[in-house]
């Protein structure tokens, strides 16, 4: 039995999303609204227990709005059950395309404030062209903003409590005192914290939350999960097996067991996990 389950696509409807979904996920028809987000859920009668991390798959035909998501603490006094850290792994991307990344300058609360509601807030924020294969962290409290003509893998805390602070002139509600609120108002220095953690590991991206890792390492070995320390498989090109099952690119797995993988030269996998450093036999 393999030590991992395929977890369930779901496709989500966005105004801002696209039609066409590229090779793994396929078209959209005309009688559906465009999608933005693909989801990957625990498939019915799995463990019901929730997990403490989300991955999606985001395609922007428009950009998204300018946004925050509180921290752990302030969603708590809420009443909600968590916040929201992400971190962006760019699977394509248009030549003009960017992400936004907190102010350019240090704002105090009136004047973010102030910006949102006049609109200008599109000028203070600091928009950072993106390219395939880039990785940005975002912690709770980041203003931040996803452009469009983006394919982006996210990976995130489990809950979606997001506070719109500005939206481009829409008619979707904003959730502008929260958002300024919660919103960190310094210029955005939050380390990616990218280093080798061995051959053919890297560590992407090291927060309070979670723990991000590209693998590139052909070969078999033996990676240590469990119910308690999950690992979400995330294959992005080549082949790759984990107790003879392939994982195909397009898919996302959740290891809640050891098991073995065999990674093909010339393959990618991501890898997520909450918690300690992920244990990996013969290291």
């Amino acid at each position: 039995m393999s030590a991992a389950i395929r977890l369930v696509a779901k496709h989500v409807e966005k105004p801002w999303g696209r039609r066409d979904l590229g090779p793994f996920f396929g078209a959209v028809g005309p009688a559906h609204e465009p999608v933005g987000e693909v989801w990957f859920a625990l498939p019915p009668g799995a463990d019901p227990r929730e997990p403490e991390l989300l991955v999606k798959y985001l395609f922007t035909r428009q950009r998204l709005s300018i946004q925050v998501h509180p921290d752990d603490a302030a969603a708590q006094a809420s009443g909600h059950p968590r916040g929201k850290d992400e971190a962006w792994v760019v699977v394509a991307a248009d030549p003009d395309a960017v992400i936004g990344l907190g102010p350019r300058a240090r704002l105090d609360r009136d004047q973010l404030r102030a910006a949102a509601l006049d609109g200008s807030v599109e000028t203070l924020i600091d928009w950072r062209p993106v390219r395939s294969g880039d990785v940005l962290y975002s912690p709770a409290g980041t203003i931040h903003a996803i452009g469009a003509g983006l394919v982006v893998i996210e990976v995130q805390q489990n809950f979606d409590l997001t506070y719109r602070l500005y939206d481009y002139g829409s008619t979707r509600a904003l959730q502008l005192d929260d958002a300024v609120a919660v919103a960190d108002i310094e210029v955005y220095r939050a380390a990616f914290d990218r280093h080798p953690a061995a051959p053919g590991r890297e560590i992407l991206v090291s927060g309070p939350k979670f723990i991000l890792e590209r693998w590139l390492r052909h070969g078999p070995h033996r990676l240590r999960a469990s119910a308690s320390h999950p690992v979400w498989v995330i294959p992005l090109d080549g082949s790759a097996t984990l107790d003879g099952v392939p994982l195909q690119p397009g898919e996302v797995w959740l290891a809640d067991a050891s098991g073995e993988f065999d990674l093909a030269v010339g393959s990618t996998l991501l890898l997520a996990y909450a918690g300690a450093t992920l244990l990996v036999d013969g290291e």
